[in-house]
């Protein structure tokens, strides 16, 4: 039978190997702590859903005001890429503790401002945001030098285009400005993927899209990734529940597309 330091250095070896040093050695994401942000994404997205879904519509005013957070997690995270930060410090910055240091901005700003101006809520924590990420932005480009200038503003086009389509050749899909945002989001995050691993020699670190591109090739993931957001995209906006959750859903989705995509596209941009 194990003795009790024996069990508690196991467990802490299973820690170190699959939490800590994916972080401290930038090693990536691998399958335990991949199931494991998946489970406390799942909880976190369903207990933040129950708090707000009472003090906010979740309508375009709330979504598109929280993009300028995104934007501003994707930017902070270059700050770490290049090396600027050092640790422990710069762990911080990384994921998933990043995305924690996002929302504890984030989460007070919504509040706060809804509190103070009520329904022009959204006009003051967008600002907020603007403001933040734009000094982020700024500082990036004045500190780093641009390496590939055309990665981020290709992915854009090109994702801004199938969008176009889309909404034209799918007008059952393609239902509201929401909805085409999703698709954008995802459409962006699938090219700048395919833009870094096919031309500039960067890997893929999701174990899912990893395996996806081993199987399938690099090219089809982007394609692979628009084909499967049509069909989610139908199944929520067909499906009986509330319109407000169905946006929950779409923005979470925009999130989780648009956050990877930028910091993809923004870390291509300055080679690092």
């Amino acid at each position: 039978m194990a003795t009790a330091p024996n069990i508690t250095s196991e467990i802490w070896k299973f820690i170190k190997t699959y939490y800590i040093d994916s972080i401290v050695y930038k090693q990536g994401y691998n399958p335990v702590n991949t199931a494991t942000w998946a489970i406390i994404l799942v909880i976190a997205v369903y207990l933040l859903y129950r708090f707000l879904e009472r003090r906010f519509d979740f309508d375009e005013k709330f979504i598109f005001s929280n993009i300028p957070f995104v934007i501003l997690g994707s930017s902070v995270r270059i700050i770490e890429d290049s090396g600027i930060l050092q640790p422990p410090f710069s762990y911080l910055f990384m994921s998933p503790l990043i995305y924690f240091m996002i929302f504890f901005i984030t989460f007070p700003s919504l509040l706060l401002t809804a509190r103070i101006f009520k329904k022009d809520y959204y006009k003051y924590h967008a600002a907020f945001g603007i403001v933040l990420s734009l000094i982020v932005l700024v500082f990036l480009f004045t500190s780093l030098k641009i390496i590939n200038e055309w990665v981020l503003p290709a992915g854009i086009v090109i994702a801004v285009a199938f969008t176009i389509v889309a909404s034209f050749t799918l007008p059952r899909v393609m239902r509201n400005q929401i909805t085409l945002a999703a698709f954008f989001s995802q459409l962006l995050d699938g090219f700048e993927t395919y833009f870094g691993v096919e031309y500039l020699n960067y890997a893929e670190m999701h174990v899912i899209p990893k395996l996806l591109i081993e199987k399938i090739g690099t090219f089809s993931f982007p394609l692979l990734k628009l084909a499967i957001f049509v069909g989610i995209l139908y199944l929520i906006d067909t499906s009986e529940e509330s319109q407000r959750l169905k946006n929950f859903i779409k923005f979470v989705i925009i999130v989780l597309g648009l956050a990877p995509g930028l910091r993809d596209g923004l870390r291509m941009t300055f080679g690092v």
